[in-house]
């Protein structure tokens, strides 16, 4: 069993370091502390087996291997890195593509409406849309802890889009950004909030 535990230890670590990650790195991805990540790697504690699991999905190697191998190829820094490639080009693709409808709206209205003057809105608008497509895709596939800085950028640019909305029609509300301080310091606070397991 001793032997099992230092196998399984040594081969998180060799994959962590394969893929220049660092022990909060990986506990980010997983949700768990680098104290626990730490212990993992020592052999004084193993992941359950569903965490073995998630584990070696992460890395791209078999859960045979991550147990049983000696030592771990360099065969998972490929798979993990084509991986966030992949997800990283899908959220790109999907912001951009709230730009490009954007864009779309404001060249169709052009040419149907000569005398329409709020096309510009259309681009102030993706900007929110954007953001939630941005958030959406971090809270499933990267790093969770980047949602604060997600969130104050998306709270700042729907104040901006409503500020932008009432400058239209001519409406002073420039006042409304003081919502934003207000928002920007429950933000800061909630970020203190631990969400890591022991």
């Amino acid at each position: 069993m001793t032997d099992i535990k230092d196998r399984i230890a040594k081969n998180i670590s060799e994959l962590r370091l394969q893929n220049n990650m660092t022990q909060l790195e990986l506990g980010e991805r997983l949700n768990y502390s680098d104290k626990t990540i730490s212990k993992w790697e020592r052999g004084e504690s193993t992941p359950d087996i569903s965490v073995l699991i998630e584990i070696a999905e992460l890395f791209g190697v078999t859960l045979d291997e991550l147990v049983n191998a000696d030592s771990i190829k360099s065969s998972g820094e490929s798979a993990l890195k084509e991986k966030t490639y992949n997800r990283r080009a899908i959220s790109y693709i999907s912001e951009v593509a709230a730009f490009g409808i954007a864009i779309l709206a404001f060249v169709i209205t052009t040419l149907i409406s000569e005398e329409a003057t709020f096309q510009w809105l259309y681009i102030v608008y993706a900007i929110p849309v954007a953001l939630t497509v941005k958030l959406i895709f971090n809270s499933i596939w990267f790093n969770p802890r980047h949602n604060y800085f997600i969130i104050s950028a998306l709270m700042w640019s729907l104040l901006f889009t409503v500020h932008m909305t009432f400058f239209f029609f001519g409406i002073s509300v420039i006042p409304i950004y003081l919502l934003g301080i207000f928002g920007q310091t429950v933000i800061i606070l909630w970020s203190f909030i631990g969400r890591t397991k022991k």
